[in-house]
């Protein structure tokens, strides 16, 4: 578990910068679709931009897919395996097929590709171009380019997809802006550059290109009409089972912290929901930390304790500074974690003890988590009440406050927020938020959420 450094309201962007993402869940059959034009400024050329983030890892999942039927399709994915497919099929057969070496894991980090085609190009590695951050992907394990002046049916296909293919292969994360460019290849310059001071590929405004006949420009920035197309096409998209819920603030101008994936070997926990939400299992008490640690500044966070499938309410909440080495070891096991328990009567645990602590808990209640890394102060709160009568905002007088270990003395250097049930003979439930949705609480003065634009300025 190591630190990965990839609030509040929705609302415009600056330009070059995003304002929202979609967030999309597999198992929600989210995605958006429409029926595009079979005559567009051209069959032959045009590029695809996306803007990504992963959550659900080792599974198939489709970024972008037009058909007209299960054996005359062309589709952009992300296999199990994590490498990046391009892919178009007639009548069965594969006529293009490039796979990457490279694989995209990383469920921290957004990613920005680049389908550039140009099917008349007398040379065939030139008619499909891949570049992924600023960057042109060179290294297939699979390579399969189409004859010369063949359509790419992603641009003339009738029905097209975001987000799934009409089976199981839906998109699990985030996307924040959405382009297709109708008639033109076009190179990743015109979609991003890379920022001079710190070599980080990032976006740039795109609302002055021409689009062409069936191109789009989604930026998800409208809650009541997030598959609107800003282009000035007006091709708009249906959506499918997503909300204004799942329009958030976490984008590539603005990464927010989640659960993390990789770090789920010994809680063996089902995430989803953008890796916010978390279901523990009945074999491990052991927790699921965030994807970004802090050793420095104010920090908040907040958890619901969403459900329960029996037994007593055994939620804990907290810190981690430590890699668990096994399934028994909960939240709060080793001497510079803590946990806020939401067990009748209440504790914390530190160093493996259990210490009288604040109230109960149970589901539908909301624990904030303010941790003070300036002053080395812990504060938890239950539905907005602090408790044991703590005051975030005392600095080094800690009112109220757990005293915790300077990070500098912490096995990792950082800590993280972390997640367990402490019982293995039912399951939990629990909604974590960093901020990239709104907080249901007042945030403490001086405190903030945890994204990198924060992490920049205070920590």
């Amino acid at each position: 578990m190591l630190p990965t450094i990839a609030t509040g309201n929705v609302g415009s962007a600056l330009a070059g910068e995003f304002a929202n993402s979609l967030r999309f869940d597999d198992g929600s059959n989210d995605y958006l679709n429409r029926t595009q034009s079979t005559s567009p400024t051209s069959a032959d050329i045009g590029t695809i931009s996306i803007w990504f983030k992963r959550s659900d890892l080792g599974t198939t999942h489709r970024l972008i897919h037009a058909y007209s039927d299960s054996t005359n399709f062309c589709q952009i994915l992300i296999a199990s395996d994590g490498k990046m497919t391009i892919k178009q099929k007639v009548s069965d057969v594969n006529v293009i097929n490039l796979i990457t070496n490279q694989v995209f894991r990383d469920p921290s980090a957004w990613y920005h590709i680049v389908v550039a085609v140009d099917t008349t190009q007398g040379t065939s590695s030139n008619r499909v171009k891949l570049y992924v951050n600023g960057s042109q992907v060179t290294s297939f394990s699979t390579e399969t380019y189409d004859s010369q002046n063949n359509d790419f049916s992603l641009f003339n296909k009738a029905n097209l997809q975001i987000g799934w293919d009409n089976t199981n292969s839906k998109f699990s994360g985030y996307m924040s802006e959405v382009v297709y460019v109708d008639g033109q290849q076009l190179t990743p310059t015109s979609f991003g550059e890379f920022d001079e001071d710190t070599g980080i590929w990032k976006p740039i405004d795109v609302s002055g290109l021409t689009f062409g006949t069936n191109g789009f420009y989604l930026d998800f920035e409208n809650s009541g009409s997030l598959g609107n197309d800003k282009s000035g096409n007006g091709n708009n998209f249906t959506v499918n089972n997503l909300t204004s819920d799942d329009q958030v603030i976490d984008t590539p101008t603005n990464n927010f912290a989640t659960l993390n994936p990789l770090d789920n070997y010994w809680s063996n926990g089902t995430l989803s929901n953008g890796n916010l939400t978390f279901l523990s299992d009945t074999s491990n008490v052991t927790y699921i930390p965030s994807t970004i640690g802090v050793n420095s500044g104010k920090w908040y966070w907040e958890v619901e304790f969403d459900a329960k499938s029996g037994g007593s309410d055994s939620p804990v909440i907290g810190i981690t500074s430590t890699q668990p080495t096994a399934g028994n070891q909960q939240l709060g096991y080793f001497p510079n974690d803590w946990g806020y328990s939401g067990y009748s009567p209440s504790f914390y645990i530190n160093n493996n003890t259990e210490t009288s602590y604040g109230s109960s808990y149970t589901t539908n209640d909301i624990i904030g988590v303010a941790f003070d890394l300036d002053n080395n102060k812990l504060y938890f709160s239950k539905n907005g009440t602090w408790q044991n009568s703590g005051d975030p905002t005392s600095g080094a007088t800690g009112t109220g406050a757990l005293s915790i270990t300077d990070p500098s003395s912490t096995p990792l250097g950082f800590y993280f927020p972390a997640i367990c049930y402490y019982n293995v003979s039912n399951t939990g439930t629990f909604n974590a938020n960093f901020g990239s949705s709104a907080f249901s609480y007042t945030v403490p003065s001086g405190y903030y959420a945890l994204n990198t634009k924060n992490l920049a300025e205070f920590g």
